[in-house]
């Protein structure tokens, strides 16, 4: 059997080249003109904050492994800095794509339908005056310009936030100019002739004092980055910046402004607790907050037209180097295009509506106890509703039979109606434990406050577990019934936010079956009891069982094929990274395994690859929703074995994060979540195929006729079937009981 430690390096594909390849299929629904005009620019919007979070995460993961271990290397055997050199490149390559998009397609076809940007040092003289006067009215007072000199250092910038630089001319004019340039250059001499190496020598070189003052001007938060203006049709605007370059002087009386130009940084986000010396997990995640504001920055963006005297102002300041700044050729910050796209009165130029439909064996005027007892339910979201899970949970609250409620939350929503349930569910007097992930990345300040507000309610909380991420999705409903206790359970691919949930495509499933139930009972009370995990008769976890389980069921494929029987394996993944993973995926290529991939976004994994991986195809779909189920099918000797997970094939899920991974067990939820995965792989109007060279190719239908698109053919059976229940329900005659029981 071949190896891992035998077989070439480029048998896998770069982490985060990978990342990027995703964001360039989403870039490409940008410059799609086939797609309506305001979703190209809400696709456009979502490049901007993939970049902002690949540079905060992954490039600044980057640029600590070179601080602290610079020797290491990747999948592919690229030392760190290879890897900074390659993201560099092909980050510059993708922005001159946003900007291109931007300035030459979208722009244009925006003002074509009545969307205007103004440039104001081109606007009618009632619009400039119209901006003059918002300044004056609404800005002015706000903003606080900070000079910039040796009584004045450099101010701590908030990460992603937009700033204007501004170059002055110096108070002392040309007399006092010169001695600056003599103390220059008497600086940078003397350095010279010390030969000094050290970073602190290098960087008091790189701030030698300029002929100019320079000052920064925080836009902040308060102010709309879009500034309305007068339209006699459509809608027209200005952005802020601009409205702020145009009146910049009144903000420097006496003074002159010789340049002002927009920037932004970036900051490095992978910032971790340490929790071997954090006592108390609350403080500590409020000081990893803190830490954020003022982590190293990784990347400086900034105006194309700004001088090279500005740039080299700003660069060493903020202890980059020349690979870290970005010149933008349009405006920063994309989050902006957001707006754009919600605009009222455009409804032509957007999807059509595609309302979440109810799930064809869940009655509304039934309790979903009732429901669920008659049969597993499985719910294919945002085509069905995620109303029911939210349904159960509020009637659990109230139910006077439930006695305890167990849930796992590691992403809500900002009025989140399953944690007011949880805390009037508390409040009732029921025994209510909630695991909240104090850790989930960028969502740590809400879930501290959620966390707060239900301890106070009464909810037992607990935070986590040491030294690892709990990401499973799962929720246990304790309930006394005839027959004795039940427990009603839900598993969910994504997680419990009721409006994520309407955007992204996930899987829940509902049911109470009792051998799942005792396996879920188990799992979470060694989480809240710190003991250890016992062996589960269905359920599979991470850090301890997952990863076995799930290459065993790849190896036994494998083994089945080797023997001559059929063998085949379906997985729709957000992420494939894993090299354990990817290496028994490529052992059963080998052994003639049929191997379909839906991995959305990165994928390490080379397909087509002669003796390697010639039996394995990988796809991405890019659509309205996004991709975000986890899904796995095996053949398994025709028996046809399918799971559903929280987890990616990534080292941080199966390693660092407690994750489930849950087999389907009902025959027809089984074939409800089959037939979803062939629909998926049928596509061709949405779908890329990976080619083993790492490029992605935009999959055709041959003719209109044979378009597929899976998005599409979900929700429209979705349709059907639900308009297919409603009518059973109405020609069903239900008689009112007299409540006599027939003799």
């Amino acid at each position: 059997m071949t190896t891992s430690n035998t077989l070439p390096a480029d048998r896998y594909f770069s982490r985060e080249l990978s990342w990027l390849e995703f964001d360039q299929r989403v870039l490409e629904q940008a410059d799609n003109d086939s797609q309506p005009l305001l979703e190209r620019l809400k696709f456009l919007a979502i490049t901007g904050s993939n970049l902002d979070e690949f540079f905060m995460v992954r490039v600044g993961s980057l640029k600590m492994q070179a601080e602290h271990n610079p020797s290491a290397t990747d999948l592919t055997g690229r030392n760190v800095f290879e890897q900074m050199r390659d993201v560099a490149s092909r980050c510059r390559r993708f922005q001159e794509d946003q900007y291109r998009i931007l300035l030459e397609n979208l722009e244009p076809a925006m003002a074509e339908i009545g969307i205007h940007r103004i440039e104001l040092s081109e606007a009618s003289a009632r619009h400039q005056e119209l901006a003059d006067s918002f300044f004056q009215s609404d800005i002015l007072p706000i903003l606080s310009p900070q000079i910039i000199d040796d009584e004045n250092p450099f101010p701590q910038l908030l990460g992603l936030q937009l700033h204007l630089c501004v170059r002055l001319q110096i108070t002392g004019g040309m007399e006092e100019a010169n001695a600056r340039s003599s103390a220059a250059a008497l600086k940078e001499s003397q350095k010279k002739k010390k030969k000094s190496k050290s970073k602190d020598a290098k960087a008091s070189q790189e701030l030698a004092p300029s002929a100019w003052d320079f000052a920064i001007i925080p836009l902040g938060r308060v102010l709309p980055r879009i500034v309305p203006l007068p339209a006699e049709t459509g809608y027209a605007w200005a952005l802020l910046e601009d409205v702020v370059m145009r009146s910049v002087e009144q903000l420097f009386p006496g003074r002159q402004v010789l340049e002002c130009r927009p920037f932004r940084i970036t900051r490095n986000a992978d910032v971790e607790l340490r929790e071997d010396s954090a006592a108390d997990l609350m403080a500590g995640m409020g000081e990893v907050l803190e830490s954020r504001k003022a982590s190293a920055s990784v990347r400086l963006e900034i105006d194309q037209r700004a001088s090279h005297e500005m740039v080299e102002f700003l660069r060493p300041r903020l202890e980059l180097e020349k690979d870290d700044v970005f010149s933008a050729a349009g405006p920063m910050d994309l989050a902006y295009l957001f707006h754009l796209s919600g605009l009222s009165g455009f409804d032509a130029y957007r999807d059509p509506s595609w309302p979440p439909q109810g799930h064809p064996q869940i009655d509304p005027r039934e309790s979903m106890f009732t429901s669920i007892a008659r049969q597993d339910l499985l719910l294919i979201h945002p085509y069905e509703r995620f109303d029911p899970v939210v349904r159960l949970i509020e009637e659990a609250s109230a139910d006077n039979d439930v006695l305890a409620i167990k849930q796992v939350l590691y992403r809500t929503s900002r009025q989140s109606p399953i944690v007011a349930a949880l805390m009037r569910a508390a409040e009732r007097g029921k025994y209510v434990t909630v695991i909240v992930e104090l850790k989930a990345r960028f969502d740590e300040a809400r879930n501290i406050e959620w966390a707060r507000e239900m301890e106070h309610a009464g909810v037992q909380v607990i935070y986590g577990v040491k030294g690892l991420k709990t990401h499973a999705k799962v929720c246990i409903i304790v309930r006394r019934e005839a027959q004795g206790i039940v427990r009603y359970l839900h598993f969910g691919t994504g997680n419990y936010n009721e409006v994520t949930s309407r955007l992204y495509s996930d899987v829940s499933l509902l049911t109470c079956n009792d051998e799942l139930g005792a396996d879920a009972s188990a799992f979470f009370n060694a989480i809240t009891g710190a003991s250890q995990v016992q062996q589960f008769q269905h359920l599979a976890a991470a850090p301890m069982t997952l990863r076995k389980r799930a290459i065993a069921m790849i190896d036994e494929e494998a083994r089945r094929s080797k023997e001559g029987q059929r063998a085949r394996i379906m997985a729709k993944l957000n992420a494939l990274v894993d090299a354990q993973m990817i290496d028994a995926l490529y052992r059963a290529s080998q052994a003639g395994v049929k191997i379909r991939l839906n991995i959305r976004g990165v994928c390490c994994l080379r397909p087509g690859v002669p003796g390697l991986s010639e039996n394995i195809e990988v796809t991405s779909i890019i659509d309205r929703y996004l991709e975000h189920a986890r899904i796995l099918y095996f053949y398994h000797g025709g028996e046809e074995a399918m799971f559903i997970s929280s987890a990616d094939w990534m080292p941080r899920n199966l390693d660092r994060r407690i994750e489930l991974l849950i087999p389907v067990l009902d025959p027809a939820c089984r074939k409800k979540l089959s037939r979803a995965m062939d629909t998926y792989f049928h596509d061709n109007v949405v779908s890329w195929q990976l080619l083993p060279d790492g490029s992605y190719q935009r999959l055709q239908p041959k003719d209109p006729e044979s378009a597929f698109r899976s998005q599409r053919k979900l929700y429209d059976r979705a349709v059907h079937e639900t308009i297919s229940a409603q009518s059973s329900r109405a020609t069903t005659f239900e008689p009112h009981s007299s409540g006599v029981p027939l003799q």
